[in-house]
Formats: C-alpha cells, sequence, structure tokens
C-alpha cells in the first residue's frame, strides 16, 4: 500500500485528513482524523496508598468517564513525560516523584493516527488545586481509590483499562506484599 495523496477536509481542534491510498492496481480513499500524540498515567500517592483518577464529561462519548490522568503533547518536540508530568499537576494537583513508561500504543489505527504514551506514576506532594486549566475548559474531578477498589471500578476507557491491567500484574502483587510484610 502506498499513500499517494494527503487532503486536509477539516481544520479545527482537530484535523480530519482524506488520504489517496494505492493497493495492487487499486485506488481509494480514507479519512484520518488527526489528533495529535497524548500522554497519561496511573497515578498512586505512595503516602495515601491511594489511586488517583480524573473524573470528566467527554462530549465524543457524551458522558462523564473516569480514566487515567492524560493530556496531549503540546507540540511535535514536546517530550512525553514532559507532558505526563504538567498534566498530573493541572489535573490532580500532585508534583510527580517518580514515572515509569509503560507502553506506546496507538488506541484506534483504523481511523485515527493518536499515539498514546503510558506511564505510571508515584506521588506523594499535593502543590495545587488540580481539577484542570479553565482556558481548556476542563472542569475534572479526582476519585480515590485504594488497590481493592481499583480493580473492582468500572471502568470503560481503553488508557485506564489497559493500566489497571498492567497494575493487576505487574504492581498489586508487589503492594500486597509490602503490606503483609508489616
Amino acid at each position: 500500500m502506498k499513500i499517494t495523496k494527503k487532503e486536509t477536509a477539516y481544520q479545527g481542534y482537530y484535523r480530519l485528513q482524506v488520504f489517496t491510498v494505492q493497493d495492487k492496481g487499486n485506488e481509494f480513499e480514507r479519512e484520518v482524523f488527526q489528533t495529535g500524540q497524548a500522554a497519561a498515567a496511573l497515578v498512586y500517592d505512595t503516602k495515601k496508598k491511594k489511586f488517583i483518577l480524573a473524573r470528566q464529561f467527554r462530549p465524543a462519548v457524551e458522558q462523564e468517564m473516569v480514566e487515567a490522568v492524560a493530556g496531549m503533547l503540546d507540540s511535535a518536540d514536546e517530550k512525553p513525560e514532559a507532558a505526563i508530568t504538567r498534566e498530573i499537576e493541572e489535573e490532580i494537583g500532585y508534583a510527580v516523584d517518580k514515572l515509569e513508561r509503560l507502553y506506546e500504543f496507538y488506541p484506534s489505527p483504523g481511523a485515527f493516527s493518536e499515539k498514546i504514551y503510558l506511564f505510571y506514576a508515584e506521588v506523594s506532594k499535593k502543590t495545587g488545586e488540580g481539577g484542570g486549566k479553565d482556558d481548556e475548559n476542563e472542569d475534572i474531578s479526582t476519585l480515590e481509590l485504594t488497590a481493592e477498589e481499583l480493580v473492582k471500578q468500572p471502568l470503560s476507557d481503553g488508557k485506564t483499562i489497559l493500566a489497571v491491567e498492567w497494575a493487576k500484574a505487574n504492581l498489586l502483587p508487589k503492594l500486597k506484599e509490602k503490606k503483609s510484610a508489616k
């Protein structure tokens, strides 16, 4: 397959492009939604021994969602680590103590170009109110959950499900060991 042409059909908050593709002598068009790159993190407060998730209304699905803290990279030059550190401060009001990159993935590559960098973050010090940025029309509240509550929390956001499954396999057994050693 070869992309022979890219046209912008719409440019707003996001961009919709039409790609002309050639394959085996056939030519066809595909719409591609260009959203940019994002960073997300499953956040754990090491003092409170709780996971902190963000809760906010998402117009695309017309409902409030419980999600890992996340946000867009501000530019092509911005590092995902810098973006998620900023988002953790803006959305939940914490400074990052430790950051571990877990995955890089394309959540829906059939039509979306978005790439997400997923992290695990540890925090212990509140530095601000959180809640998001007014100039970005964000109204974010937090949900603090113990490990037991986290695994029972109903989730429908893909990046958050992936982060929680990672935690179940890699982090929660270690937290249980620490708890039972005391």
